[in-house]
């Protein structure tokens, strides 16, 4: 009858959605030993029809997403981000309805099943809003892989930054500079330190960052940059916990370049030019950070330092918090002097600095 499936399309149909969950293609003896299993009175040809039907589809998809892979690898990461992004909200959805069901009194069970949709609505929105942001990423970035070249003969040794190496003189890595920072909401105070972490083969600095709120260390951190024989400042990772009542309750952030897919990120350029745009650090749904260089000549008061006309100003944002945006200054010679975020009028400014 017109509109109604017949047996074997749904076959094909089940075993069209079993193959696409698996990380490579079903045997042939499982596929047709799945649909046996839970179609046992099918006809065994038509089990075959639809397990053949599948590996034919499977063979004529597989060439062409291997071809299309390089050209499209920026949007198929983010479609693949998108997608764990709904399954995830999916399930926790699931959990959060299966715990209402708990729930004794009628009443109480409808705003919990109330409130768990709410909730996923919210979630997918976000889900939405993070596949914009990557997707205006793609577009000015390209639609290529991120593998950026990693390699030991790029890097100098960071201990002699400062010496016979000459710093970015937007980030300057000077090993013994302590920059301490303040806004009315926390300290921050950022350790530049004579130690060395050899990650991926390449020396990094170990600069330590400490954000204390009413006087508790609400986040500490452990940075790894390096700097590159052109003068580029990178982002080797950070291991990264936050605090509440001296207790770490997240370590959401901590990343280490080529551990599990990361990839390190440029914190700064050489050479920046307005427009530029660059990924700071690369763990997908972990540490997304991205910047836009927007202006050359700006202009900045901090209390330690200021710059008139001088200061490079950046736009730094994440797909993970879509509308979260900082605008940074940093000042020839000393780096980061102060940070503004648009509709808000919390300043973080440096307000010290101590070279030992």
């Amino acid at each position: 009858m017109p509109g109604r499936a017949r047996p074997k399309d749904l076959l094909i149909s089940h075993v069209y959605m079993t193959d696409a969950t698996q990380s490579k293609p079903v045997a042939a003896r499982s596929v047709i030993g799945l649909i046996k299993e839970r179609y046992p009175i099918v006809n065994i040809k038509i089990v075959f029809a639809a397990a053949l039907a599948c590996f034919a589809a499977s063979s004529a998809q597989t060439p062409a997403a291997a071809a299309s892979t390089a050209s499209t690898a920026c949007k198929d990461t983010t479609t693949a981000a998108h997608t764990a992004c709904r399954r995830q909200n999916a399930s926790d959805y699931w959990i959060d309805k299966g715990k209402c069901f708990n729930e004794k009194e009628q009443a109480d069970l409808m705003e919990c099943l109330a409130d768990a949709n709410e909730s996923l609505a919210e979630n997918d929105e976000l889900c939405n809003d993070q596949r914009l942001v990557r997707g205006e990423l793609c577009d000015a970035l390209g639609p290529g892989p991120y593998d950026p070249r990693f390699e030991r003969r790029d890097f100098v040794n960071p201990t002699e930054i400062g010496n016979s190496i000459a710093p970015n003189p937007f980030f300057p890595l000077l090993p013994g500079r302590t920059l301490v920072y303040r806004s009315s909401e926390e300290k921050v105070r950022v350790t530049f330190t004579n130690k060395v972490k050899v990650i991926d083969n390449v020396p990094c600095l170990v600069v330590l960052d400490t954000v204390e709120v009413d006087g508790e260390v609400a986040e500490d951190t452990i940075d790894w940059f390096a700097q590159d024989i052109y003068g580029n400042v990178w982002y080797c990772g950070e291991a990264t916990a936050e605090y509440e009542d001296d207790f770490p309750v997240s370590t959401d952030g901590s990343f280490q370049a080529d551990v599990e897919g990361a990839r390190p990120g440029i914190i700064m350029k050489a050479a920046p030019v307005v427009g530029d745009v660059y990924r700071q650090e690369f763990d997908l749904g972990n540490a997304e950070d991205a910047a836009e260089v927007t202006s050359l000549t700006g202009s900045a008061t901090a209390t330690a330092a200021s710059c008139s006309k001088t200061c490079l100003v950046t736009r730094e944002f994440t797909p993970l918090e879509p509308d979260a945006a900082e605008f940074k200054y940093y000042k020839p010679g000393v780096g980061f002097i102060l940070q503004t975020a648009p509709g808000s009028n919390v300043r973080l400014q440096l307000i010290q600095i101590i070279d030992n």
